[in-house]
This record gives C-alpha cells, structure tokens and sequence, in this order.
C-alpha cells in the first residue's frame, strides 16, 4: 500500500509552504490539511481573505487529482467556485477536507469543506480539475544554432 502522504510531501509546492499548509492525512479519495491564518494572509479586518482559503482549497484539489493521475500526466485547475458562509479571524487554524465528485479521465471536480477547529463551516470550494497528458520530450535546443535563438 503506498503512503501517499509521503508522495505529497516529496513533491513540494512552493505556494503551499507560503500559505503554511500542513497535510494531515492523503488518499486518493481524500486529503486533509490545516492552515493557520496568519497576519498577512488576512485582512484590515483581522479576518482570513477569501482569496487565502480559495488558493488553501485548490491546493488541495490538486494534490487530491496528483494522487489519481496516471504515470506521467499532470494537472491544473480549470473553475473553481467558493462560497463563504463565515469568517475565520487571524490566529485561528481552518481545516481543509477534499473529497472527489467526479473522477475521470480527462477531468476531475473536487470539493473542499474548508471548516474551523470547532467544526464550524466557513467555506465549500468546488472545482475542476484539468488532466494534462505526458507530452513527448522536445529534442535538445542547440546552444550554438543562431535560428533557435530568436
């Protein structure tokens, strides 16, 4: 059986660390997370920006869709839409719950419960997720060939 929480942490996402995202748990049918709002993740009003648990809930719908991905093939989001039901202030934790809708092969849509530590629902993001295919290597550029330096 593989640890796919292990796979997710060996592939790090740059913006994920920004956003201080801390994966719980990864299956192929689930992933859970924790993030913490901080100050600059926030508003004037001490509150989290909507667009900080939007980027929290995409990143993991693209984690959830890296783990169902055949060899090779890639992901990004195609949609995503957000609901806001209410505010998460600053210093608080938010827990992520991504689960699948639909899985495909060319397409997956995901939802992600995004709730407080109390268990209050702050936020249900769903979105589409893009399967991009294994593109054939392109042959090595030469350096030296004034036509490939334009």
């Amino acid at each position: 059986m593989a640890d796919y929480l292990a796979v997710l942490n060996s592939v790090p996402l740059p913006f994920a660390r920004l956003l201080g995202i801390r994966l719980l748990s990864a299956a192929p049918d689930r992933v859970q997370a924790e993030m913490t709002i901080r100050e600059e993740l926030g508003t004037q009003a001490d509150m989290a920006h909507g667009g900080s648990l939007m980027a929290f809930a995409d990143t993991l719908g693209a984690w959830a869709t890296m783990l169902n991905l055949p060899a090779g093939a890639g992901t990004t989001t195609l949609e995503s839409k957000t609901n806001f039901f209410a505010p998460a202030p600053v210093g608080v934790k938010v827990l992520g719950d991504c689960s699948p809708l639909h899985r495909g092969r060319r397409t997956m849509v995901w939802q992600t419960r995004i709730t407080s530590e109390k268990g209050r629902l702050l936020a249900l993001v769903t979105q589409t997720q893009m399967v991009l295919e294994e593109r054939a290597s392109a042959p090595p550029r030469a350096v030296d060939d004034p036509a490939q330096q334009r």
